[in-house]
């Protein structure tokens, strides 16, 4: 089989699936992508599906920003997913858990692009991405694993299924960040009044710029720039935490107007 069509029809399956509420399964061995690159290209396939029904892609996440969570899947960088226009959200948000097959969050720094981050500016570090954010918010990143077998995932398929990326809650922006220490800021989340989890910006690669970086050069390796307007979502400073009708999950960060999501039936 040709490889665009292996890419396509790898694609559909995940689009198939997404559209059944299938539980999460991998790519079966005969479309299972054969290098990075392609596995990349299985997502933007997906991305183009995915668009008809969610809008344009509206931002990126980064995922796997711990040593611990690449070595779950046992992969040596980061990976990165769209977010589409008509799954933001502003706080305080409401979603309702049966527009999921299963619903998690994820407590996160997100930024605002000001600047276009052009390919023909690669390589980029946390210096010069951060000339181009605009603003930061903290935010959830929705997070619909489709009751995955956390025993048996593969890298591959969950890169190329967009990171299960299900949309993004974004606090109020402050465009005055850099009066923020955004290395040891400190996130709280609360789930119903009670703590359900804490970190520090510093626990994503240092610094949630360094992740933007990141996020920059592979963009540029894809022969593609960071547009103006875009939002990232920097990774997870708290471990993925599922929630239920009646929920309500706050996420408080230093400096930060604090983000609110309320869960319904």
């Amino acid at each position: 089989m040709p490889d665009r069509d292996r890419i396509q029809d790898a694609a559909r399956f995940f689009w198939d699936d997404r559209q059944a509420r299938r539980p999460y399964r991998a790519l079966p061995p005969a479309l299972r992508p054969r290098s990075l690159d392609e596995t990349y290209a299985v997502q933007e396939a997906l991305q183009a599906l995915i668009a008809q029904q969610r809008g344009a892609i509206a931002g990126y996440k980064v995922a796997l920003t711990s040593p611990a969570m690449r070595h779950l899947l046992r992969v040596d960088e980061p990976f990165a997913g769209a977010i589409f226009a008509d799954t933001v959200r502003q706080s305080p948000a409401t979603v309702s858990a049966g527009d999921f097959v299963r619903l998690g969050i994820e407590c996160e720094l997100a930024v605002r692009l000001d600047r276009d981050l052009p390919a023909a500016g690669a390589p980029y570090d946390r210096d010069k991405v951060a000339r181009a954010v605009g603003a930061c918010m903290a935010a959830f990143e929705l997070v619909d694993d489709r009751k995955a077998d956390y025993g048996n995932l593969d890298a591959p398929s969950c890169i190329a299924d967009n990171g299960w990326n299900a949309g993004v809650v974004l606090g109020s922006p402050r465009t005055e960040w850099p009066t923020l220490d955004l290395e040891r800021a400190a996130g709280r989340l609360t789930i119903n009044g009670k703590l359900a989890g804490a970190g520090r910006a510093g626990d994503v690669m240092g610094h949630p710029f360094e992740a933007l970086a990141w996020l920059a050069n592979l963009a540029a390796r894809r022969g593609r720039g960071l547009e103006r307007g875009r939002i990232v979502m920097t990774g997870s400073i708290v471990a993925t935490t599922y929630v239920a009708p009646g929920d309500r999950a706050v996420f408080a960060f230093d400096g930060l107007d604090a983000t609110m999501l309320d869960v319904s039936s």
